[in-house]
């Protein structure tokens, strides 16, 4: 393809790499001539959209790793985000050519497919996509069971906690069990003392002595006999291994839990609220119907499989509902920034975040700014009964089918996703979808994990408009309105969207808890019982 489009600079590098991509500045055209003294030579070109500014140092460290290596000359063109997928369109018809390849959001990728714009993936020879990348990435990469794009980087939110504050409760906790324990050792030896004086013989207190002796002797081969270094010992005498045993005891994994630990928390007088978060964001709300809503299935694309007025949505909305009066967060002075600067001063024990909050974490602990320990752990589940899911979003490498260069592009794009991504942090605060990364900080890990288990956004065209409406459903719950009338409202509007005719869904009666059924009819039943008896 020839240059005849707008290049936008693709950052700072050295004077020659870029001579060697010619991009040019917003709004200069590459003529003729330039291009012929730029790009002389036989290399075949591809050119690589993107939208996203923070990618740039990250794809042109790419492009010139691969340029040195390959028969090939690759491009990034930095195109502006607004009507994104039109641009590529329209320079893909035009005479002069546009993107190879380009940088998508999965939830893109059914317009995509359908416009012409991207084509199944064909990865190198020998390649199985299922070993490169995550399942999640793939479902989200894939539309009418065909993979359309290479699984780039991903988004999704999980569970942020204070480690500091949960070791400190730990130790609280250890302690506690420490000096029970001892107090109960110490009443069962006074019982024993007591009757040992009425039956021990002249002679029982050098048996006793004996005894006495023997125990201390075991409690110094423990202390010191078996050569454990004071350094392994962590605060107040309890080993690394308790503390992070009793730690991991006391991490919620629902949000029933996360309750409880409210309740239970002696809190420090730096600390506002146990757990606070965006709930203004679906991105952070979602986890709440993650399980229980299905909309579009797995891969996101089938119209045959939407569920969104259930029982379990229901009910999983309710505990949603009641948390606004549980930790009262006003919904008009929060946003996700704000929640993370007051975890950064340390005001709250949990929160539930994104991928970029490790980079500003670890800015804020270089900058003297955040001085507790931190951890990632999945979102919670609702209950023990009800599980949470998170969403996800994944970017995507898709080689445009308008492409002549298909098979180069398909080889740089395998290569962009899964041989050159050990930098993909470092470099522009993404974080991979390939399958066994080696992560800049252990708190990624979990986000994988986190990512793995979430459900991706649809990237059906005929349910466009669905996570507005979803946003401002929670909005409303939040905010009193009743749960099981608006997602009645939603599912409704959703599948006359997808039907194309009025759809009516029948009222769902909310069930009542088993275990108090049976309560009141076994009251019942022993109460007339005792009646017939008399």
């Amino acid at each position: 393809m020839n240059l005849k489009g707008r290049l936008i600079a693709a950052g700072v590098l050295a004077a020659a790499a870029v001579i060697t991509f010619g991009i040019a500045k917003s709004g200069r055209l590459i003529s003729d001539k330039q291009e012929d003294t730029v790009f002389s030579g036989r290399k075949e070109t591809l050119y690589l959209w993107y939208a996203d500014e923070g990618l740039t140092s990250y794809l042109s460290a790419a492009a010139v790793t691969y340029n040195e290596s390959h028969d090939v000359r690759v491009v990034p063109v930095l195109e502006s985000g607004l009507e994104y997928l039109e641009k590529i369109n329209s320079a893909s018809l035009a005479e002069d050519g546009g993107a190879d390849i380009y940088v998508l959001s999965h939830d893109l990728l059914g317009k995509a497919y359908l416009a012409g714009l991207a084509s199944e993936v064909s990865p190198p020879e020998g390649v199985l996509m299922e070993e490169s990348y995550m399942g999640t990435g793939l479902n989200a990469a894939a539309y009418k069971d065909k993979i359309i794009g290479y699984p780039f980087y991903f988004e999704t939110s999980a569970l942020l906690y204070n480690k500091t504050y949960l070791k400190d409760m730990a130790v609280s906790f250890l302690e506690t069990e420490k000096a029970r324990a001892e107090a109960e050792n110490q009443e069962g030896a006074q019982g024993q003392g007591a009757e040992g004086e009425e039956t021990a013989p002249a002679d029982g207190s050098a048996q006793a002595g004996e005894n006495t002796g023997t125990g201390s002797e075991a409690g110094s081969g423990e202390d010191a006999g078996d050569g454990r270094a004071e350094d392994e010992m962590a605060a107040n005498g309890f080993s690394k291994e308790q503390i992070a045993e009793k730690m991991q005891e006391l991490l919620p994994a629902t949000i029933e839990e996360i309750e409880t630990f409210a309740d239970n928390y002696d809190a420090p007088e730096q600390v506002e609220g146990v757990f606070k978060w965006d709930v203004t964001d679906i991105f952070y709300n979602y986890f709440f119907v993650g399980n229980s809503i299905k909309i579009g299935g797995e891969a996101g694309w089938d119209t045959s499989q939407i569920d969104i007025y259930n029982q379990d949505a229901i009910a999983s909305m309710r505990v949603y509902q009641d948390l606004n009066q549980f930790f009262s967060i006003d919904t008009g002075e929060i946003d996700y920034d704000t929640i993370l600067d007051e975890f950064i001063d340390g005001k709250m024990v949990f929160t539930i975040a994104t991928t970029d909050a490790v980079a500003r974490l670890e800015q804020a602990r270089e900058e003297g700014l955040f001085a507790y320990e931190y951890d990632v752990a999945l979102a919670p589940d609702v209950s023990e009964s009800k599980k949470g899911r998170s969403l996800s979003m994944t970017n995507c490498v898709v080689v445009n089918g308008y492409s002549e260069n298909k098979e180069e592009a398909n080889d740089f794009a395998y290569f962009l996703t899964s041989q050159y991504n050990d930098i993909l942090y470092a470099r522009a605060g993404k974080v991979s979808a390939a399958k066994e990364m080696s992560y800049d900080y252990e708190t990624l890990g979990c986000f994988a994990k986190e990512y793995e288990r979430s459900i991706s956004m649809p990237k059906m065209i005929e349910t466009s408009g669905f996570w507005l409406r979803l946003e401002q459903l929670f909005s409303k719950v939040w905010n009193g309105a009743d749960a099981n009338e608006m997602l009645k409202q939603l599912s409704e509007q959703v599948m006359s969207q997808v039907t194309g005719s009025p759809y009516e869904e029948q009222y769902i009666e909310e069930e009542i808890p088993k275990e108090e059924d049976e309560e009141y009819l076994d009251e019942e039943y022993y109460t007339q019982e005792a009646l017939d008896e008399q």
